[in-house]
């Protein structure tokens, strides 16, 4: 498998693969496990145990060079607010006003088209600045996990 080193130590061998996005990935053969033996992968069975077997179905893929699914994580929309709430919360920490990012997001015309004071862009500029300190706070975890469909 291309992009992978390795470094060993009293555990193992620490092996790393380039994901080449300039992240990379780690994974540990124990030094128990002979070179020529495949890497297991070791799943605690709780309630994120479906989203973890997603995510080694995902690394096996690439480490295997196979097509690699679409995520289904977040739908279209989902992604659109998190980036909106990114931007919003970059604004804000850095001492723009509610009215000034709403301008940044949805454009001038749009900002102008009611009063500030009551304006629906004003509640959902200052909804996604609250959203997104929330997702600093540790919401961002609940990105990560699948969408469960019922119990």
């Amino acid at each position: 498998m291309d992009g992978i080193t390795g470094e060993t130590d009293s555990l193992g061998v620490h092996l790393h693969y380039d994901l080449g996005n300039g992240d990379r990935l780690q994974l540990l053969r124990l030094a128990t496990v002979a070179p020529d033996q495949p890497l297991a992968a070791l799943v605690p069975l709780d309630g994120d145990g479906l989203d973890r077997l997603e995510a080694i179905d995902r690394l096996l893929r690439t480490l295997l060079g196979r097509k690699i699914p679409q995520d289904t994580r977040l739908t279209p929309q989902q992604r659109r607010r998190s980036r909106h709430m990114l931007q919003a919360i970059d604004g804000r920490m850095n001492g723009a006003s509610y009215r000034d990012i709403a301008t940044a997001l949805f454009g001038a015309d749009r900002v102008n088209d009611h009063p500030w004071k009551t304006s629906p862009l004003r509640d959902i500029t200052m909804d996604l600045v609250k959203d997104a300190f929330a997702m600093i706070a540790g919401g961002y975890r609940t990105l990560l996990r699948r969408r469960h469909r019922g119990s």
